[in-house]
């Protein structure tokens, strides 16, 4: 629980502390944070390949924001994680059952084929907005301000999955009354 809430806030404290921090410490600095930020994940994060590749390439983003002392390698972490996102959700569609699908069987464990055909479009719908977010991401952390870049980041980018959420809730809501589901 601790260790859950610990990386809940230097997740979403993140892009903030490279924004207010840029300029005033050095990104080599800065980048002890990311390290953190993935130290503090790892105990919460069932150890998969997918979480493996995830630390790994942030490990890597770490290593090269010490040596070349840089602050791109940092604000590439949000694309980081939207791609591991990306590819456990876009692995499971392929490989079956879907991730939605496994998280809805949490809760109904005799999920019928029609609730099995839904959360599979939801997992599709997760797998384009990973694309989306990757992508803007990526392009803030190229050709933006740090300040749009943290905007966007640390802000902007959870109120849309935020939105994602509560949309797909009211749609499964309607799918269920309409399937008798």
């Amino acid at each position: 629980m601790v260790w859950n809430v610990l990386a809940a806030a230097l997740t979403l404290l993140y892009p903030l502390a490279i924004w207010f921090g840029h300029g005033a410490i050095e990104p080599r600095w800065l980048a002890g944070l990311l390290l953190a930020t993935v130290a503090v994940r790892l105990p919460a994060l069932k150890i998969n390949a997918s979480a493996r590749w995830s630390a790994a390439g942030a490990l890597a983003l770490v290593a090269v924001a010490v040596a070349s002392n840089a602050v791109l390698p940092l604000k590439l972490y949000p694309v980081l994680v939207n791609g591991a996102l990306l590819a456990a959700f876009g692995y499971s569609l392929v490989h079956g059952p879907s991730m939605v699908e496994r998280l809805a069987r949490l809760r109904e464990p005799d999920l019928p084929p029609e609730g099995v055909a839904y959360t599979r479009r939801v997992t599709q719908a997760w797998c384009v907005f990973f694309v989306v977010n990757g992508a803007i991401a990526l392009g803030t952390a190229l050709f933006c301000s740090e300040a749009v870049w943290s905007l966007y980041t640390g802000v902007i980018s959870y109120l849309l999955m935020g939105l994602m959420f509560g949309g797909e809730y009211l749609l499964r809501i309607r799918f269920k009354r309409l399937h008798h589901v």
